[in-house]
């Protein structure tokens, strides 16, 4: 019970100069209200008098106190309420009922003296004090001072937020400073190589660096010099920026970490300036690691004419880079690691021998390194015993390890939802389902017309991956909405290092068997096809434009990668041709997906019913209206294999492997030859 009651203690804000410049301001407003405010029952005002005058008053009977002042050579003399108004010609709401008259005087005897021989007349019968405290002068100075001393705190305050938002809050003028974080052994990275699954040939290179800052007698020995840098290459979620941190958490050298858009700033000559400041701390904790993740914001190849929309701030950081990395100086025992998944773009000084020296593609996983993955990623996850790591593996082709890692994260989360003990083999299909395709839409209100199409489109797909012999064996087909798509076809490719012509058209047959079985079948067609379209378009203009796949345009390829190039790299007339070859190849698959469904109408027919009544059936139910496929591919050879051993017993209610990608995502671009999700967008 105590340590909840601690646990709902309000925590107490944490310390921030603001409260002191706030609390100061505040002070000095009161204080000057409490002294300029209109006086009061309580206040009193002053006046100032010569000392003949004083003299007078004294005379007259009129001082009710004398306090004298030493050190300013002043004294006051309090007025006796009845005579008020016949020394400050204004009554006691106007100066109160306690006023005083501050008179200069020349000797402390006189003054003694004079008062003694009022007080013997019988003229002065009050005290008679000293007050040698001197708070006037703070008091009237600051008063007098109080605008100027606001506008100087508002101004250090402003120059402290605008220090800590551009140079790490060490003030303005150190603006120019490197943001770097620096990390020593023992420090709060604790990530190792061990942490880091897959990519075993990346993770050797790495390894090597640090091999060679820890001994690097071992290779100097023979002649050899350190590297100068390293740069990471691959898409995004590779484990780049997590190979990075384990090599700080490896070596025992100092490691200092920022980012590319950490030296982009908006004063004129800052980038530059904290590229020479990162360096010059290195060179001090050589031999260490400097790590710049996102370098191409800063490593941009420079353009060649500057007045078509050149960045020279962004040049000259990058200028400043390149003469740090391998100009006049030396840099003996600083490292430097970047990550980039946008190489292509960086520029090519930067990329040379003596700066980057090595280039560690960190690529998409393959079967074994996806197990590796899921089993790091599955440590803290209470997982089911018989929960089989190598078919989860198997289902998530073209899976980034960032990918892998929000597959088990999510299945997780779908374990709890339903109140479950541990998570189970169906979590981390529905995971892979929901990631891929999106959230199930069951309530999207669909009429019969429409929910026929979209059956008789998805089993269209089915039907013509069946009987293609290259196409990916078919796992599932559901006309269920699934985010932006009303239907979809999940598949399980094989993982190609090359693709051939056959195996891309049979790949081109089945995602156009949607659109055919609509025009044959309703005798319309629909944007439905939307999806299969974009698709097909942009991998037949692939074969013609870049692989060389055309009959009249063979063996040519015309991809281009300058940035900076404005003109087609071919011409007008070989653009039409490329254009007349595109409509061709793409009508002859359509013509074929036409004559595959007419042959087995039957069957697509069973099986677009089968798809209204059940919404959901898997490759058995297929196999069981057409028959075994007549080819079998690798992929469904190790499927029969589990199967036989009772490994991967597959039924409605509990095996929905989602095998698949969908262009919406990311994967469809990174890897268009890997898994394949055919649906039916909305229009």
């Amino acid at each position: 019970m105590e340590q909840q009651d601690n646990n709902q203690k309000p925590k107490m804000p944490k310390f921030n100069m603001s409260w002191i410049y706030i609390l100061v301001l505040v002070g000095l407003i009161g204080v000057y209200f409490a002294s300029g405010s209109t006086v009061g029952e309580n206040s009193s005002a002053s006046k100032e008098m010569s000392y003949e005058q004083f003299k007078t008053l004294v005379a007259k009977g009129y001082a009710s106190k004398i306090v004298v002042n030493k050190t300013e050579n002043s004294l006051k003399m309090f007025v006796k309420p009845e005579h008020i108004r016949e020394v400050f010609k204004q009554g006691t709401q106007q100066v109160g009922t306690n006023p005083y008259v501050e008179v200069q005087f020349g000797s402390v005897d006189q003054i003694e003296n004079f008062v003694d021989k009022q007080r013997a007349e019988g003229k002065f019968k009050g005290d008679f004090d000293y007050d040698n405290k001197n708070t006037g002068d703070i008091t009237t100075f600051i008063l007098n001072n109080l605008f100027w001393i606001f506008l100087i705190v508002f101004w250090i305050y402003l120059f402290r937020r605008m220090g800590s938002g551009g140079a790490g809050g060490n003030g303005i003028f150190s603006v120019g400073k490197s943001k770097a974080k620096m990390y020593e052994k023992g420090g709060d990275l604790n990530i190792t190589f061990k942490d880091v699954a897959g990519q075993e040939g990346a993770k050797q290179e790495v390894q090597e660096i640090v091999e060679f800052l820890k001994n690097p007698q071992k290779y100097t020995e023979l002649g050899g010099k350190i590297p100068k840098g390293a740069l990471l290459v691959g898409p995004p979620g590779t484990g780049k920026t997590l190979l990075a941190k384990a090599v700080a958490g490896e070596a025992g050298v100092p490691f200092f970490s920022m980012s590319g858009s950490d030296f982009v700033e908006m004063f004129v000559g800052v980038g530059a300036s904290r590229v020479r400041d990162l360096f010059r701390q290195a060179k001090e904790k050589s031999p260490c690691i400097i790590f710049i993740d996102e370098i191409d914001a800063v490593g941009r190849a420079r353009s060649k004419n500057p007045a078509m929309g050149g960045n020279d701030e962004r040049e000259n950081t990058l200028n400043a880079l390149l003469t740090e990395m391998d100009g006049f100086g030396t840099n003996s025992g600083v490292i430097i690691l970047a990550a980039t998944n946008r190489a292509d773009m960086l520029d090519s000084a930067l990329m040379r021998a003596g700066r980057f020296d090595r280039q560690i593609y960190v690529d998409l996983p393959d079967l074994n390194e996806r197990k590796a993955i899921f089993e790091v990623h599955l440590r803290p996850i209470k997982v089911d015993k018989s929960l089989d790591i190598e078919q989860l593996a198997r289902q998530t082709p073209g899976f980034s390890g960032a990918d892998i890692a929000n597959v088990c994260n999510e299945a997780a989360l779908i374990a709890a939802r339903h109140d479950k003990q541990v998570v189970e083999k169906q979590d981390f299909l529905d995971a892979v389902d929901r990631i891929i395709g999106g959230l199930e839409k069951k309530t999207k209100v669909m009429t019969a017309s429409e929910k026929r199409t979209i059956a008789l489109h998805e089993a269209g797909h089915a039907t013509i991956s069946w009987f293609c012999q290259h196409a990916n064996p078919l796992v599932k087909v559901t006309i269920v909405p699934r985010g932006r798509a009303l239907g979809a076809a999940w598949y399980m490719p094989e993982e190609r290092q090359i693709t051939t012509k056959e195996e891309m058209l049979d790949e081109i047959c089945a995602l156009l068997g949607g659109r055919a079985a609509e025009e044959l079948f309703t005798g319309h067609i629909s944007t439905g096809a939307m999806n299969d379209l974009e698709r097909v378009t942009k991998t037949v203009y692939s074969m013609i434009a870049y692989a060389g796949m055309s009959d009249k345009l063979p063996n040519i390829s015309y991809y281009n990668n300058q940035e900076y190039n404005f003109q087609k790299p071919y011409s007008e007339t070989t653009a039409k041709v490329m254009d007349d070859e595109v409509l061709k190849m793409i009508n002859e698959q359509y013509e074929r997906a036409k004559k595959l469904l007419i042959l087995h109408k039957e069957g697509h027919n069973q099986l677009a019913q089968l798809l209204i009544e059940r919404e959901v059936i898997f490759a058995e139910d297929v196999e069981r209206i057409f028959g075994k496929r007549p080819w079998i591919s690798r992929a469904q050879e190790i499927m029969a294999a589990e199967e036989a051993t009772g490994d991967n017993v597959k039924t409605e209610e509990t095996e929905k492997p989602a095998i698949a990608e969908n262009t919406e995502s990311q994967k469809d671009q990174e890897e268009p030859e890997s898994s394949i999700i055919d649906h039916t967008p909305e229009a």
